[in-house]
Protein backbone atom coordinates (compact mmCIF):
# COMPACT_ATOMS: atom_id res chain seq x y z
CA UNK A 1 0.00 0.00 0.00
CA UNK A 2 2.81 2.66 0.68
CA UNK A 3 4.41 2.08 -2.50
CA UNK A 4 1.36 2.58 -4.17
CA UNK A 5 0.37 5.54 -2.21
CA UNK A 6 4.05 6.89 -3.08
CA UNK A 7 3.79 5.91 -6.89
CA UNK A 8 0.40 7.81 -6.86
CA UNK A 9 1.63 10.88 -5.50
CA UNK A 10 4.77 10.25 -7.96
CA UNK A 11 1.97 10.30 -10.76
CA UNK A 12 0.47 13.31 -9.68
CA UNK A 13 3.98 15.58 -9.59
CA UNK A 14 4.71 17.63 -11.96
CA UNK A 15 7.19 20.54 -12.81
CA UNK A 16 5.22 23.17 -13.23
CA UNK A 17 1.11 24.07 -12.70
CA UNK A 18 -0.84 26.11 -14.78
CA UNK A 19 -4.26 27.03 -13.64
CA UNK A 20 -6.30 27.69 -16.78
CA UNK A 21 -5.48 26.71 -20.46
CA UNK A 22 -6.69 30.39 -22.42
CA UNK A 23 -5.34 33.31 -23.60
CA UNK A 24 -1.96 33.28 -20.32
CA UNK A 25 -2.74 29.63 -19.27
CA UNK A 26 -1.78 28.41 -22.71
CA UNK A 27 1.49 30.57 -22.95
CA UNK A 28 2.75 29.39 -19.69
CA UNK A 29 2.15 25.90 -21.24
CA UNK A 30 3.92 26.83 -24.15
CA UNK A 31 6.97 28.41 -22.39
CA UNK A 32 7.83 25.63 -19.73
CA UNK A 33 7.31 23.15 -22.14
CA UNK A 34 9.50 24.53 -24.88
CA UNK A 35 12.40 24.11 -22.04
CA UNK A 36 11.62 20.44 -21.44
CA UNK A 37 9.60 20.66 -18.01
CA UNK A 38 7.10 18.28 -17.17
CA UNK A 39 3.49 20.77 -16.95
CA UNK A 40 0.25 19.58 -15.60
CA UNK A 41 -2.59 22.04 -17.26
CA UNK A 42 -5.67 22.34 -15.21
CA UNK A 43 -9.13 23.04 -17.11
CA UNK A 44 -12.03 23.40 -14.94
CA UNK A 45 -14.41 23.28 -18.28
CA UNK A 46 -14.44 20.36 -20.89
CA UNK A 47 -11.73 19.78 -23.61
CA UNK A 48 -12.16 21.78 -26.89
CA UNK A 49 -9.52 20.58 -29.80
CA UNK A 50 -9.04 22.83 -32.38
CA UNK A 51 -10.95 21.68 -35.68
CA UNK A 52 -12.52 18.81 -34.32
CA UNK A 53 -14.57 20.90 -31.43
CA UNK A 54 -15.82 23.47 -33.93
CA UNK A 55 -19.51 22.53 -34.68
CA UNK A 56 -20.54 25.28 -36.20
CA UNK A 57 -17.59 27.08 -37.53
CA UNK A 58 -18.81 25.75 -41.35
CA UNK A 59 -22.20 26.14 -41.92
CA UNK A 60 -24.62 28.04 -43.59
CA UNK A 61 -27.09 30.88 -42.05
CA UNK A 62 -29.67 28.45 -43.40
CA UNK A 63 -28.59 25.58 -41.48
CA UNK A 64 -28.59 27.08 -38.32
CA UNK A 65 -32.53 25.89 -36.68
CA UNK A 66 -33.16 29.53 -35.50
CA UNK A 67 -31.21 31.45 -37.92
CA UNK A 68 -28.19 32.51 -36.06
CA UNK A 69 -30.95 33.39 -33.25
CA UNK A 70 -31.31 31.57 -29.88
CA UNK A 71 -34.50 30.47 -28.88
CA UNK A 72 -36.59 32.55 -26.44
CA UNK A 73 -36.53 30.83 -23.09
CA UNK A 74 -32.56 30.19 -23.50
CA UNK A 75 -32.19 34.45 -23.56
CA UNK A 76 -34.86 34.61 -20.95
CA UNK A 77 -33.14 32.23 -19.14
CA UNK A 78 -29.86 33.80 -19.53
CA UNK A 79 -30.48 37.32 -19.24
CA UNK A 80 -26.16 38.50 -18.00
CA UNK A 81 -24.76 36.30 -21.06
CA UNK A 82 -27.12 37.28 -23.24
CA UNK A 83 -26.10 40.95 -23.39
CA UNK A 84 -22.76 39.70 -24.73
CA UNK A 85 -22.89 40.73 -28.83
CA UNK A 86 -21.54 37.15 -29.63
CA UNK A 87 -23.79 34.90 -27.65
CA UNK A 88 -25.81 33.70 -30.41
CA UNK A 89 -26.54 30.06 -31.74
CA UNK A 90 -23.54 30.11 -33.90
CA UNK A 91 -21.35 30.38 -30.29
CA UNK A 92 -23.24 29.82 -27.22
CA UNK A 93 -21.54 26.31 -26.61
CA UNK A 94 -18.91 28.36 -25.89
CA UNK A 95 -19.93 30.35 -23.24
CA UNK A 96 -20.82 29.92 -19.40
CA UNK A 97 -24.66 29.94 -18.83
CA UNK A 98 -25.88 31.94 -15.72
CA UNK A 99 -27.00 29.11 -13.67
CA UNK A 100 -23.95 26.93 -14.15
CA UNK A 101 -21.35 29.27 -12.13
CA UNK A 102 -23.51 31.18 -10.25
CA UNK A 103 -22.03 34.46 -8.10
CA UNK A 104 -23.13 37.32 -6.10
CA UNK A 105 -24.19 40.72 -7.67
CA UNK A 106 -23.46 43.12 -4.09
CA UNK A 107 -23.40 45.49 -7.27
CA UNK A 108 -25.01 44.82 -10.88
CA UNK A 109 -21.53 42.99 -12.51
CA UNK A 110 -21.97 40.80 -16.02
CA UNK A 111 -19.87 38.32 -15.82
CA UNK A 112 -18.95 36.87 -19.13
CA UNK A 113 -17.15 33.86 -19.14
CA UNK A 114 -15.96 30.65 -20.96
CA UNK A 115 -15.08 27.56 -19.79
CA UNK A 116 -13.56 25.42 -22.22
CA UNK A 117 -9.52 24.86 -23.46
CA UNK A 118 -8.66 28.25 -24.66
CA UNK A 119 -10.89 29.72 -22.83
CA UNK A 120 -12.01 32.99 -23.71
CA UNK A 121 -9.67 32.96 -26.43
CA UNK A 122 -12.13 31.56 -28.66
CA UNK A 123 -14.06 34.52 -27.99
CA UNK A 124 -12.28 37.66 -28.13
CA UNK A 125 -12.13 40.36 -30.29
CA UNK A 126 -8.58 39.66 -31.09
CA UNK A 127 -7.49 43.64 -30.81
CA UNK A 128 -3.90 44.04 -30.04
CA UNK A 129 -1.85 46.93 -28.77
CA UNK A 130 1.34 47.75 -26.74
CA UNK A 131 1.32 49.22 -23.93
CA UNK A 132 3.87 52.35 -23.35
CA UNK A 133 5.38 54.37 -20.59
CA UNK A 134 2.46 57.02 -20.79
CA UNK A 135 0.41 53.60 -19.70
CA UNK A 136 2.96 52.19 -17.00
CA UNK A 137 3.35 56.01 -15.61
CA UNK A 138 -0.04 56.67 -15.21
CA UNK A 139 -0.28 56.18 -11.36
CA UNK A 140 2.63 57.64 -10.48
CA UNK A 141 2.12 60.79 -12.23
CA UNK A 142 -1.75 60.78 -10.85
CA UNK A 143 -0.84 58.97 -7.57
CA UNK A 144 -4.36 56.48 -8.41
CA UNK A 145 -3.61 53.12 -7.76
CA UNK A 146 -0.04 52.11 -6.70
CA UNK A 147 3.24 52.65 -9.17
CA UNK A 148 4.04 49.69 -11.46
CA UNK A 149 7.05 47.99 -10.66
CA UNK A 150 8.32 47.96 -14.53
CA UNK A 151 7.99 49.86 -17.56
CA UNK A 152 7.63 49.72 -21.15
CA UNK A 153 11.80 48.50 -21.21
CA UNK A 154 10.85 45.56 -19.25
CA UNK A 155 8.16 44.28 -21.31
CA UNK A 156 9.15 45.63 -24.78
CA UNK A 157 11.05 42.35 -25.86
CA UNK A 158 8.53 40.06 -24.30
CA UNK A 159 5.73 41.75 -26.73
CA UNK A 160 7.98 41.17 -29.80
CA UNK A 161 8.53 37.26 -28.82
CA UNK A 162 4.94 37.16 -28.43
CA UNK A 163 3.76 38.63 -31.02
CA UNK A 164 6.09 37.31 -33.89
CA UNK A 165 4.66 33.84 -32.94
CA UNK A 166 0.88 34.78 -32.34
CA UNK A 167 0.90 36.39 -35.64
CA UNK A 168 -0.16 40.65 -35.25
CA UNK A 169 -1.49 42.50 -38.34
CA UNK A 170 -0.78 46.15 -38.47
CA UNK A 171 1.34 49.32 -39.50
CA UNK A 172 4.21 50.52 -37.68
CA UNK A 173 2.46 54.15 -37.09
CA UNK A 174 5.34 55.80 -35.35
CA UNK A 175 2.69 56.88 -32.78
CA UNK A 176 5.03 57.30 -29.09
CA UNK A 177 1.79 56.17 -27.18
CA UNK A 178 0.95 53.84 -29.45
CA UNK A 179 4.37 51.71 -29.94
CA UNK A 180 4.67 49.62 -32.94
CA UNK A 181 5.51 45.99 -32.40
CA UNK A 182 6.17 42.94 -35.30
CA UNK A 183 3.81 43.35 -37.55
CA UNK A 184 2.44 41.47 -40.19
CA UNK A 185 0.77 43.35 -43.19
CA UNK A 186 -2.12 45.64 -41.96
CA UNK A 187 -5.81 44.96 -43.24
CA UNK A 188 -6.43 48.51 -45.07
CA UNK A 189 -9.17 50.76 -43.98
CA UNK A 190 -11.68 51.77 -46.18
CA UNK A 191 -12.28 54.84 -48.71
CA UNK A 192 -14.37 56.51 -45.53
CA UNK A 193 -12.13 55.03 -42.91
CA UNK A 194 -9.05 56.66 -44.65
CA UNK A 195 -10.79 60.03 -45.24
CA UNK A 196 -11.02 60.42 -41.79
CA UNK A 197 -8.27 59.17 -40.87
CA UNK A 198 -6.60 61.85 -43.10
CA UNK A 199 -8.99 64.64 -42.27
CA UNK A 200 -8.05 63.81 -38.28
CA UNK A 201 -4.45 64.08 -38.71
CA UNK A 202 -4.39 67.16 -40.64
CA UNK A 203 -7.03 69.12 -38.17
CA UNK A 204 -5.45 67.77 -34.89
CA UNK A 205 -2.07 67.55 -32.68
CA UNK A 206 -1.77 64.23 -31.53
CA UNK A 207 -4.69 62.75 -32.81
CA UNK A 208 -4.83 59.45 -35.06
CA UNK A 209 -6.92 57.27 -36.90
CA UNK A 210 -5.19 54.20 -37.56
CA UNK A 211 -5.33 50.55 -38.84
CA UNK A 212 -6.85 48.52 -36.08
CA UNK A 213 -4.04 46.47 -34.86
CA UNK A 214 -5.20 42.52 -35.08
CA UNK A 215 -4.17 39.02 -33.90
CA UNK A 216 -4.72 37.79 -37.57
CA UNK A 217 -2.47 36.27 -39.89
CA UNK A 218 -2.43 38.50 -42.87
CA UNK A 219 0.32 36.92 -44.07
CA UNK A 220 1.53 33.92 -42.72
CA UNK A 221 5.38 33.16 -41.60
CA UNK A 222 6.97 29.95 -41.70
CA UNK A 223 6.49 29.98 -37.47
CA UNK A 224 2.42 30.12 -38.54
CA UNK A 225 2.81 27.29 -40.46
CA UNK A 226 4.92 25.44 -38.43
CA UNK A 227 1.97 25.45 -35.67
CA UNK A 228 -0.88 24.26 -38.86
CA UNK A 229 -2.24 27.50 -38.71
CA UNK A 230 -3.71 29.12 -42.15
CA UNK A 231 -3.90 32.66 -44.03
CA UNK A 232 -7.25 34.75 -42.13
CA UNK A 233 -9.93 33.96 -44.75
CA UNK A 234 -11.54 37.36 -43.91
CA UNK A 235 -14.82 35.66 -43.08
CA UNK A 236 -15.36 36.80 -39.31
CA UNK A 237 -17.20 34.51 -38.37
CA UNK A 238 -14.18 33.93 -35.53
CA UNK A 239 -16.66 33.43 -32.82
CA UNK A 240 -17.39 30.19 -33.80
CA UNK A 241 -13.74 28.96 -33.86
CA UNK A 242 -11.57 29.31 -37.17
CA UNK A 243 -10.64 25.88 -39.55
CA UNK A 244 -7.70 27.84 -40.53
CA UNK A 245 -6.56 29.24 -37.59
CA UNK A 246 -6.37 32.29 -39.16
CA UNK A 247 -6.56 34.28 -35.72
CA UNK A 248 -4.25 33.42 -32.91
CA UNK A 249 -5.92 31.25 -30.06
CA UNK A 250 -5.14 29.53 -27.21
CA UNK A 251 -6.49 26.23 -29.00
CA UNK A 252 -4.74 26.81 -32.93
CA UNK A 253 -1.57 27.87 -31.26
CA UNK A 254 0.09 27.74 -27.93
CA UNK A 255 -1.92 24.07 -26.34
CA UNK A 256 -1.49 21.99 -29.05
CA UNK A 257 1.98 23.39 -29.31
CA UNK A 258 2.74 22.21 -25.86
CA UNK A 259 1.35 18.91 -26.24
CA UNK A 260 3.19 18.27 -29.17
CA UNK A 261 6.32 18.76 -26.97
CA UNK A 262 5.44 15.70 -25.46
CA UNK A 263 5.70 17.77 -22.37
CA UNK A 264 2.10 18.98 -21.45
CA UNK A 265 -0.46 17.06 -19.52
CA UNK A 266 -3.77 18.82 -19.79
CA UNK A 267 -6.74 17.62 -17.71
CA UNK A 268 -9.95 19.53 -18.57
CA UNK A 269 -13.19 19.08 -16.40
CA UNK A 270 -10.93 20.30 -13.19
CA UNK A 271 -12.07 22.98 -11.14
CA UNK A 272 -9.25 23.99 -9.05
CA UNK A 273 -10.36 24.30 -5.06
CA UNK A 274 -7.50 25.94 -3.65
CA UNK A 275 -3.47 26.04 -4.28
CA UNK A 276 -2.00 24.16 -1.39
CA UNK A 277 0.70 26.01 1.20
CA UNK A 278 3.66 24.05 3.12
CA UNK A 279 3.87 26.38 6.54
CA UNK A 280 7.04 23.89 6.98
CA UNK A 281 8.18 24.49 3.57
CA UNK A 282 7.46 28.60 3.11
CA UNK A 283 6.05 27.81 -0.20
CA UNK A 284 3.44 26.15 -2.27
CA UNK A 285 3.32 23.00 -2.82
CA UNK A 286 0.45 22.02 -4.78
CA UNK A 287 -3.15 22.50 -6.15
CA UNK A 288 -6.16 20.87 -4.74
CA UNK A 289 -8.43 20.05 -7.62
CA UNK A 290 -12.25 19.32 -7.50
CA UNK A 291 -13.03 17.20 -10.76
CA UNK A 292 -16.11 18.50 -12.58
CA UNK A 293 -17.80 15.16 -12.76
CA UNK A 294 -17.33 13.01 -9.96
CA UNK A 295 -17.03 15.92 -7.59
CA UNK A 296 -13.82 14.13 -5.96
CA UNK A 297 -11.32 16.19 -4.56
CA UNK A 298 -7.52 15.41 -5.94
CA UNK A 299 -4.35 16.77 -5.24
CA UNK A 300 -1.64 17.59 -7.71
CA UNK A 301 1.98 19.29 -6.79
CA UNK A 302 4.86 21.06 -8.59
CA UNK A 303 7.67 23.36 -7.82
CA UNK A 304 6.38 26.50 -9.70
CA UNK A 305 2.19 26.81 -10.19
CA UNK A 306 1.29 29.69 -12.42
CA UNK A 307 -2.41 31.32 -12.20
CA UNK A 308 -3.85 31.72 -15.06
CA UNK A 309 -7.49 31.38 -14.33
CA UNK A 310 -8.49 34.74 -15.89
CA UNK A 311 -8.63 37.69 -13.35
CA UNK A 312 -11.64 36.86 -11.16
CA UNK A 313 -11.28 33.21 -10.54
CA UNK A 314 -7.81 34.11 -9.75
CA UNK A 315 -8.70 36.41 -7.29
CA UNK A 316 -11.66 33.37 -6.25
CA UNK A 317 -8.94 30.70 -6.49
CA UNK A 318 -6.42 32.88 -4.05
CA UNK A 319 -9.00 33.61 -1.59
CA UNK A 320 -9.51 30.05 -1.05
CA UNK A 321 -6.20 29.49 -0.52
CA UNK A 322 -6.14 29.88 3.39
CA UNK A 323 -4.15 28.55 6.08
CA UNK A 324 -2.79 29.05 9.29
CA UNK A 325 -0.21 31.39 7.60
CA UNK A 326 -2.39 33.11 5.25
CA UNK A 327 -5.54 33.23 7.13
CA UNK A 328 -7.36 35.72 4.23
CA UNK A 329 -6.04 33.94 1.28
CA UNK A 330 -2.89 32.92 -0.09
CA UNK A 331 0.41 35.84 0.23
CA UNK A 332 -2.22 38.37 1.55
CA UNK A 333 -0.04 40.00 3.90
CA UNK A 334 -1.00 43.75 2.13
CA UNK A 335 -4.85 43.03 2.60
CA UNK A 336 -5.16 43.54 -1.03
CA UNK A 337 -6.33 40.66 -2.44
CA UNK A 338 -9.62 40.94 -4.47
CA UNK A 339 -9.25 44.78 -3.97
CA UNK A 340 -8.79 47.18 -6.79
CA UNK A 341 -10.45 45.58 -9.36
CA UNK A 342 -10.98 47.39 -12.69
CA UNK A 343 -12.53 47.32 -15.86
CA UNK A 344 -12.75 49.30 -19.28
CA UNK A 345 -15.86 51.48 -19.72
CA UNK A 346 -17.20 50.57 -23.07
CA UNK A 347 -20.86 52.24 -22.66
CA UNK A 348 -20.87 55.13 -24.99
CA UNK A 349 -21.43 55.52 -28.97
CA UNK A 350 -21.38 57.62 -31.81
CA UNK A 351 -22.61 57.00 -35.08
CA UNK A 352 -23.15 59.34 -38.20
CA UNK A 353 -23.90 59.42 -41.96
CA UNK A 354 -21.36 60.45 -44.78
CA UNK A 355 -22.93 61.98 -48.16
CA UNK A 356 -19.41 61.90 -49.87
CA UNK A 357 -17.28 59.06 -51.64
CA UNK A 358 -20.37 57.19 -53.39
CA UNK A 359 -18.54 56.06 -55.95
CA UNK A 360 -16.46 53.63 -53.61
CA UNK A 361 -17.77 50.61 -51.74
CA UNK A 362 -16.41 47.74 -49.69
CA UNK A 363 -15.59 44.14 -50.79
CA UNK A 364 -15.05 41.84 -48.86
CA UNK A 365 -14.89 41.85 -44.33
CA UNK A 366 -12.39 43.31 -42.61
CA UNK A 367 -11.39 41.09 -39.74
CA UNK A 368 -9.47 43.79 -37.77
CA UNK A 369 -12.94 45.84 -37.58
CA UNK A 370 -11.59 48.97 -39.56
CA UNK A 371 -10.05 52.06 -37.38
CA UNK A 372 -8.40 52.61 -33.95
CA UNK A 373 -8.14 55.85 -32.40
CA UNK A 374 -5.08 55.86 -29.95
CA UNK A 375 -5.74 57.71 -26.65
CA UNK A 376 -5.28 61.20 -27.23
CA UNK A 377 -6.75 63.12 -24.08
CA UNK A 378 -4.07 63.76 -20.77
CA UNK A 379 -1.38 61.95 -22.47
CA UNK A 380 1.42 64.50 -22.69
CA UNK A 381 -0.09 66.33 -19.72
CA UNK A 382 -3.41 66.11 -17.61
CA UNK A 383 -5.86 68.53 -19.63
CA UNK A 384 -9.06 67.73 -18.45
CA UNK A 385 -11.53 67.32 -15.39
CA UNK A 386 -10.91 63.54 -15.34
CA UNK A 387 -7.80 61.27 -14.65
CA UNK A 388 -6.34 59.16 -17.29
CA UNK A 389 -8.25 58.41 -20.64
CA UNK A 390 -10.27 56.48 -23.35
CA UNK A 391 -9.01 54.84 -26.92
CA UNK A 392 -11.92 54.89 -29.65
CA UNK A 393 -13.18 52.00 -32.57
CA UNK A 394 -14.02 54.01 -36.09
CA UNK A 395 -15.81 52.26 -39.04
CA UNK A 396 -17.44 52.96 -41.78
CA UNK A 397 -19.73 51.21 -43.82
CA UNK A 398 -22.79 50.63 -46.46
CA UNK A 399 -24.59 47.94 -47.33
CA UNK A 400 -27.15 46.63 -49.86
CA UNK A 401 -30.54 47.34 -49.65
CA UNK A 402 -33.84 46.75 -51.33
CA UNK A 403 -37.61 47.75 -50.92
CA UNK A 404 -40.35 45.40 -50.02
CA UNK A 405 -42.80 48.57 -51.67
CA UNK A 406 -45.33 47.48 -54.36
CA UNK A 407 -47.17 44.76 -55.06
CA UNK A 408 -47.16 41.68 -58.07
CA UNK A 409 -44.37 42.48 -60.63
CA UNK A 410 -43.50 45.92 -59.07
CA UNK A 411 -42.68 44.21 -55.50
CA UNK A 412 -40.34 41.44 -57.21
CA UNK A 413 -38.96 44.01 -59.41
CA UNK A 414 -38.19 46.12 -55.82
CA UNK A 415 -36.74 42.83 -53.73
CA UNK A 416 -34.54 41.74 -56.71
CA UNK A 417 -33.12 45.43 -56.99
CA UNK A 418 -30.07 46.04 -54.79
CA UNK A 419 -29.21 49.78 -54.33
CA UNK A 420 -26.30 50.50 -51.95
CA UNK A 421 -27.12 52.55 -48.77
CA UNK A 422 -25.43 55.51 -48.26
CA UNK A 423 -22.31 55.49 -45.91
CA UNK A 424 -22.62 55.19 -41.84
CA UNK A 425 -19.54 55.93 -39.70
CA UNK A 426 -19.35 54.46 -36.13
CA UNK A 427 -17.43 54.74 -32.83
CA UNK A 428 -17.28 53.34 -29.52
CA UNK A 429 -15.45 54.76 -26.42
CA UNK A 430 -12.82 52.07 -24.71
CA UNK A 431 -12.14 54.33 -21.31
CA UNK A 432 -9.93 53.05 -18.19
CA UNK A 433 -11.12 53.05 -15.08
CA UNK A 434 -9.30 53.70 -11.85
CA UNK A 435 -8.61 50.98 -9.43
CA UNK A 436 -9.96 51.56 -6.13
CA UNK A 437 -10.65 49.81 -3.21
CA UNK A 438 -14.21 50.05 -2.46
CA UNK A 439 -13.75 48.67 -6.15
CA UNK A 440 -13.71 44.30 -4.50
CA UNK A 441 -14.61 40.38 -4.90
CA UNK A 442 -14.63 38.37 -1.79
CA UNK A 443 -15.76 35.15 -0.73
CA UNK A 444 -19.35 34.67 0.14
CA UNK A 445 -19.75 33.11 3.40
CA UNK A 446 -22.78 30.94 2.86
CA UNK A 447 -23.07 30.55 -0.65
CA UNK A 448 -21.74 27.53 -2.21
CA UNK A 449 -21.34 26.67 -6.16
CA UNK A 450 -21.97 23.33 -7.46
CA UNK A 451 -18.34 22.05 -6.82
CA UNK A 452 -18.84 23.05 -2.57
CA UNK A 453 -16.22 26.33 -3.50
CA UNK A 454 -17.38 29.88 -1.95
CA UNK A 455 -19.46 31.44 -4.57
CA UNK A 456 -17.93 34.71 -5.61
CA UNK A 457 -19.53 38.12 -4.35
CA UNK A 458 -18.78 41.08 -6.98
CA UNK A 459 -18.96 44.52 -6.09
CA UNK A 460 -17.57 46.82 -8.82
CA UNK A 461 -19.52 49.94 -10.04
CA UNK A 462 -18.62 53.20 -12.49
CA UNK A 463 -17.91 56.25 -10.57
CA UNK A 464 -17.88 60.30 -11.19
CA UNK A 465 -14.72 60.03 -13.17
CA UNK A 466 -16.09 57.64 -15.31
CA UNK A 467 -19.05 59.97 -16.12
CA UNK A 468 -16.72 62.82 -16.88
CA UNK A 469 -14.77 60.57 -19.51
CA UNK A 470 -17.84 59.44 -21.29
CA UNK A 471 -18.80 63.08 -21.48
CA UNK A 472 -15.90 64.10 -23.07
CA UNK A 473 -15.60 61.48 -25.25
CA UNK A 474 -18.74 62.16 -26.81
CA UNK A 475 -17.87 66.12 -26.73
CA UNK A 476 -14.64 65.31 -28.71
CA UNK A 477 -16.30 62.49 -31.58
CA UNK A 478 -18.94 65.03 -32.32
CA UNK A 479 -16.54 67.65 -33.10
CA UNK A 480 -14.62 65.55 -34.93
CA UNK A 481 -16.99 63.96 -36.33
CA UNK A 482 -18.74 67.73 -37.38
CA UNK A 483 -15.46 68.86 -38.79
CA UNK A 484 -15.17 65.90 -41.02
CA UNK A 485 -18.47 66.64 -42.39
CA UNK A 486 -20.89 63.93 -40.94
CA UNK A 487 -24.15 64.31 -40.83
CA UNK A 488 -26.96 63.11 -38.11
CA UNK A 489 -24.62 62.49 -35.70
CA UNK A 490 -26.53 61.00 -32.61
CA UNK A 491 -24.44 59.78 -29.50
CA UNK A 492 -25.80 57.17 -27.02
CA UNK A 493 -24.90 55.35 -23.96
CA UNK A 494 -26.16 52.27 -23.15
CA UNK A 495 -25.97 52.08 -19.17
CA UNK A 496 -24.67 48.66 -19.05
CA UNK A 497 -23.85 47.15 -16.42
CA UNK A 498 -19.38 47.05 -15.28
CA UNK A 499 -17.88 43.71 -16.78
CA UNK A 500 -19.83 43.28 -20.27
CA UNK A 501 -16.41 44.80 -21.51
CA UNK A 502 -14.78 41.88 -20.57
CA UNK A 503 -11.71 43.43 -19.47
CA UNK A 504 -11.95 42.67 -16.20
CA UNK A 505 -8.74 43.39 -13.82
CA UNK A 506 -6.89 43.83 -10.68
CA UNK A 507 -7.55 42.03 -7.38
CA UNK A 508 -3.75 40.40 -7.56
CA UNK A 509 -2.17 43.67 -8.14
CA UNK A 510 2.20 43.86 -8.87
CA UNK A 511 3.53 46.62 -6.59
CA UNK A 512 6.95 47.77 -5.67
CA UNK A 513 5.92 47.62 -1.98
CA UNK A 514 4.29 43.99 -0.21
CA UNK A 515 2.62 46.01 1.61
CA UNK A 516 0.22 47.33 -0.96
CA UNK A 517 0.43 44.97 -3.71
CA UNK A 518 0.45 41.09 -4.09
CA UNK A 519 2.97 41.08 -6.57
CA UNK A 520 6.68 41.97 -7.51
CA UNK A 521 8.06 42.42 -10.65
CA UNK A 522 8.22 39.48 -11.96
CA UNK A 523 4.41 38.44 -11.29
CA UNK A 524 5.23 36.18 -7.96
CA UNK A 525 3.49 36.76 -4.58
CA UNK A 526 5.59 38.90 -2.83
CA UNK A 527 4.56 36.17 0.42
CA UNK A 528 5.01 32.99 -1.79
CA UNK A 529 7.64 33.35 -4.53
CA UNK A 530 6.72 29.63 -6.33
CA UNK A 531 3.32 31.42 -7.31
CA UNK A 532 2.87 33.62 -10.33
CA UNK A 533 -0.22 35.49 -11.36
CA UNK A 534 0.42 36.66 -14.96
CA UNK A 535 -3.64 37.02 -16.45
CA UNK A 536 -5.53 40.00 -15.30
CA UNK A 537 -5.72 39.96 -12.18
CA UNK A 538 -2.58 41.13 -11.48
CA UNK A 539 -2.65 44.62 -13.60
CA UNK A 540 -2.07 47.41 -11.43
CA UNK A 541 -3.83 49.57 -13.44
CA UNK A 542 -6.01 49.01 -16.67
CA UNK A 543 -5.21 51.46 -19.59
CA UNK A 544 -7.42 51.63 -22.23
CA UNK A 545 -5.58 49.24 -24.66
CA UNK A 546 -7.35 45.42 -25.16
CA UNK A 547 -5.48 44.14 -22.44
CA UNK A 548 -4.39 40.16 -24.46
CA UNK A 549 -1.51 41.49 -25.64
CA UNK A 550 0.15 42.23 -22.47
CA UNK A 551 -0.80 39.33 -20.98
CA UNK A 552 0.74 37.21 -23.14
CA UNK A 553 4.15 39.10 -22.71
CA UNK A 554 3.36 38.98 -18.74
CA UNK A 555 3.60 35.35 -19.21
CA UNK A 556 6.45 34.66 -21.62
CA UNK A 557 8.51 37.11 -19.23
CA UNK A 558 7.48 35.72 -15.87
CA UNK A 559 8.20 31.99 -17.09
CA UNK A 560 11.37 32.52 -18.15
CA UNK A 561 12.19 34.33 -14.71
CA UNK A 562 10.22 31.23 -12.93
CA UNK A 563 13.11 28.47 -15.22
CA UNK A 564 15.76 30.97 -13.97
CA UNK A 565 14.95 30.94 -10.35
CA UNK A 566 14.28 26.84 -10.65
CA UNK A 567 17.54 26.66 -11.92
CA UNK A 568 19.07 28.35 -9.24
CA UNK A 569 17.42 26.10 -6.52
CA UNK A 570 15.29 29.15 -5.22
CA UNK A 571 11.96 27.38 -6.05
Amino acid sequence: MANLNIDSVKDRTFDAIVIGSGMSGGWAAKEFTDKGLKTLVLERGRDVKHLKDYPTTNLYPWEFPHHGVLPDDVQKANPIVNRCYAFGEDAAHFFVKDAEHPYVQEKPFDWIRGYQTGGKSLLWARQTQRWSDFDFEGPARDGFAVDWPIRYADIAPWYSYVEKFAGISGNRDGIPELPDGEFLPAFPLNAVETFFSNHVKKTYKNRHVISARCAHLSKPNQIHLDQGRGQCQERTLCQRGCPFGGYFSANSSTIPWALKSGHCTLRPHSVVESIIYDEKKGKATGVRVIDANTKEAIEYYANVIFVNAAALNSNLILLNSTSGRFPNGLGNDSGTLGKYVAFHNYSAHINAEYDGAKEWTTDGRNPAGGGYIPRFRNVYKQETNFLRGYAAGFSAYRWQQNSSDGIGQDLKNNLVKKDLSGWHVGSHMMGETIPKETNYVALDKSLKDPWGIPQLKISVDYDDNDEKMKKDYVEQMTEMFTSAGFTNIKASTDHRAPGLDIHEMGGVRMGNDPKTSMLDKWHRLHACKNVYVTDGASMTSTSCQNPSLTYMAFTARAVDHAIGEMKKGNV
